[in-house]
């Protein structure tokens, strides 16, 4: 019994050295304009996967920091859409389809500043990106079950272990419909084939039959 859970327990620890990690922590410096392009930067979640999203703003006067959650499905849905943050915002979202999740900074230079001081102001934001089961608070979900250490870290595993079986068949799922495009294209081809090898016989009676009149009207054959 103690093998069968040690061989367990080193299955589940395999799975997650080799699960990718969704996650995204990074230190940057953005730049103040009146009219600012967007800083994005963005990660894969899967549909319902919880996104927290930490962006901690560093000081500076004269600067106005917005932000932008938003997926990368044709209709660019927006998730949330806050203006002027400051010091440490924390900001939680459900991804609703299986895209991209970017998050995106904008540095707005206030209308009192010379536009000829825009190059020399910027903020320093740190931005954290935990998504799936590391934006789970384990230890308040402990606290609150009266789970013990070893619980805890199982109901880890198991998180992470769902995880992997979500990306297992949302992988799966594009193989099939990258199967089902290969198959349809593969029909396609050949109807167009057998279309063109048609209409290529056709042309070529057409000429025979018309140059074959033409020769007639000029007594040339009878």
């Amino acid at each position: 019994m103690a093998s069968r859970f040690s061989f367990t327990l080193s299955l589940l620890l395999a799975l997650v050295l080799l699960a990718p990690l969704p996650a995204l922590s990074i230190k940057f410096s953005l730049p103040a304009a009146r009219y600012p392009t967007p800083k994005c930067f963005w990660n894969t979640a899967h549909t319902g996967a919880l996104v927290i999203v930490t962006a901690n703003v560093g000081p500076g006067t004269g600067q106005r920091i917005d932000i932008e959650i938003l997926d990368s499905s044709p209709k660019k849905n927006v998730y949330l859409n806050k203006k002027n943050i400051t010091a440490e915002s924390r900001l939680a979202i459900t991804a609703h389809s299986e895209d991209e999740v970017g998050v995106c900074f904008r540095n707005y230079l206030d209308a009192s500043v010379p536009i000829e001081q825009s190059g020399k102001m910027s903020k320093i934001i740190d931005l954290d990106v935990d998504i799936g089961a590391d934006a789970v608070d384990y230890n308040a979900i402990a606290n609150q079950e009266s789970l013990s250490t070893l619980e805890t870290e199982m109901r880890k595993l198991e998180g992470v272990v769902k995880e992997i079986v979500d990306e297992m068949n949302y992988l799966k799922r594009r193989e099939e419909r990258f199967s089902d495009t290969n198959v349809s294209t593969n029909v396609r081809v050949q109807n167009f084939a057998w279309f063109t090898l048609a209409s290529l016989v056709a042309l070529g009676a057409w000429q025979i039959f018309h140059l074959r009149a033409f020769f007639k009207r000029k007594y040339l054959i009878d």
